[in-house]
């Protein structure tokens, strides 16, 4: 357990940095739309990734190791995840998003079972589906619900959950052959390019590319724009792909439902939202869930990575 203590701390990390994320991300939007955002975003990751990399202080060697993979990796995430959660929310409300996106462990559970060969007891797989129970209380509670007579909605949102659970189950297994650092680069700057290329053709033949550098004019814009393509693109990138050389597929997603305390703590914080008795509740069972997931069943991690 002591081994696993930085790993425990950097997945805990992983999840505020999300749950900030996600109040940045509706800030953005009043600048950009869902795309544009995510063009300058993944811009500001790369080039904050590219800048010790050139100065020498990241090491990464492709020779002789199989590139086309990571692409594939990219595929995943972060294209496939937020060009599906973009067109999703379209036609779905993000409450509904929400709602979810929290099922991500259990598919990632399942994935890992079926390729990985993850175990997992009993009392984890009931853990798993008490942080999910958690977040789903919280937005049903809030009056929420899930229209499922959406279906091209609720079936791209789910598609998200597959992506993500996708792209933590090939984390795994490139692990033996690539370094966190080398995949990060590598998928960042895949969305970099994708979504900039995209982005600025799309303005370049509506005419507006004007419009489209407009946000840059706002300090706040930019400093939400750095936050999210430094510290969540880019950090979590990094730090997911070590946190899954130290644990379990299963184990690690399931800490993403952290996210939700974080960002309705920041919401009460920054945005005066309200906090009330059922986001205490749902609060104590995504982390017991979460403690549940990490403590019980299975307590030595079985991972060919490390072996």
């Amino acid at each position: 357990m002591k081994n696993m203590r930085l790993p425990y701390f950097l997945a805990v990390l992983n999840a505020v940095i999300l749950g900030i994320s996600f109040l940045l991300a509706k800030i953005v939007l009043d600048y950009a739309n869902p795309l544009d955002a995510l063009a300058f975003r993944f811009a500001a990751s790369f080039l904050a990734m590219s800048i010790p990399v050139a100065l020498g202080r990241v090491k990464l060697s492709y020779r002789g190791k199989p590139v086309y993979k990571v692409l594939l990796l990219a595929i995943t995430y972060p294209l496939g995840f937020f060009t599906l959660q973009a067109f999703g929310l379209k036609h779905a409300t993000s409450a509904e998003g929400g709602i979810l996106y929290a099922f991500t462990p259990v598919v990632t559970m399942i994935i890992a079972s079926l390729f990985l060969k993850e175990k997992t007891s009993v009392l984890q797989k009931l853990s798993i589906l008490l942080s999910v129970f958690g977040v789903v209380f919280i937005f049903v509670m809030k009056g929420n619900r899930i229209d499922f007579s959406n279906l091209t909605g609720i079936s791209l949102l789910l598609l998200t959950c597959i992506a993500f659970a996708g792209y933590i189950i090939l984390v795994r297994l490139l692990l033996k052959q690539f370094s966190p650092a080398e995949m990060a680069y590598l998928i960042l700057g895949t969305g970099c390019v994708v979504f900039l290329a995209i982005t600025i053709t799309s303005h370049a033949i509506d005419g507006t590319l004007g419009h489209y550098f407009a946000p840059l004019t706002s300090s706040t814009f930019i400093s939400a724009i750095l936050f999210l393509g430094v510290a969540s693109s880019l950090g979590t990138a990094l730090l997911s792909n070590y946190i899954l050389s130290k644990m379990e597929a299963s184990r690690m997603s399931v800490f993403a439902n952290l996210a939700t305390i974080v960002s309705m703590a920041a919401g009460a914080v920054f945005l005066g939202e309200e906090v009330t008795f059922y986001h205490l509740i749902g609060s104590v069972l995504i982390i017991a869930g979460v403690m549940g997931t990490n403590l019980l069943g299975q307590r030595k991690v079985e991972t060919a990575v490390n072996k």
